[in-house]
Parts: structure tokens; sequence; C-alpha cells
């Protein structure tokens, strides 16, 4: 089984920092065939980490493993974007249930 290591940086309990957080959850449980390793951290109370990182925007997603490392910004709606962005390709082309039309000769 795959590894995937993801970080979530966000500021304290706002609406968007929920929001993301279940997103994130949900992308995880039904999209990802892999072992995820997810840790949140709260940039209000790890601010060394945030600056480490340097995040300039919250809620951030950072993906490490698998190489390459990727960032999203935002509260992570859009299932695609999220999947795309991170570079998950397996986990996208797996769940597709859309059939591609046929062209047959005429």
């Amino acid at each position: 089984m795959k590894q995937i290591s993801l970080r979530l940086y966000i500021t304290g309990t706002t609406p968007r920092s929920v929001k993301a957080i279940e997103n994130l959850k949900r992308i995880c449980e039904g999209e990802l065939e892999a072992s995820v390793d997810l840790q949140i951290i709260d940039v209000l109370e790890h601010p060394q980490l945030a600056e480490d990182e340097k995040i300039i925007a919250t809620p951030t997603l950072i993906k490490e493993i698998p190489a390459p490392l990727r960032r999203l910004i935002g509260d992570l709606s859009d299932r695609e974007r999220v999947l795309l962005g991170l570079e998950i390709v397996e986990a996208i082309d797996s769940k597709k249930t859309e059939k591609r039309p046929s062209h047959e000769p005429g």
C-alpha cells in the first residue's frame, strides 16, 4: 500500500479551517487508496512551524510524500482540483465513473 504524507496548516477554528479539515478528511476516506499520514497544524499554536514552511495563507495543504512536494491553498472543497493539485492520479483513475464516448465510423 502506498503512503501519502499530508500536513494541513490552519488558523484556529474559523469556519474556513473547519471546512478545510472536513473536506480533506472526506477526500482521504473516500478517494485515496493509500495509507495517509495527516497532520493538522494550527499556526496560532505553532507559529514557528508555519514560518519554517513559509506559510503565507491558511488553510494550506502540503503533500511531501510521494514526491514531488505540492502545496494547495483554500478550503479544499473542489475534490478533483485537490487530487489533481496533489498529483494523486491513481485516486482519480480508479474512481472514474464517466465513460468515454465511442466514435464508430458511420
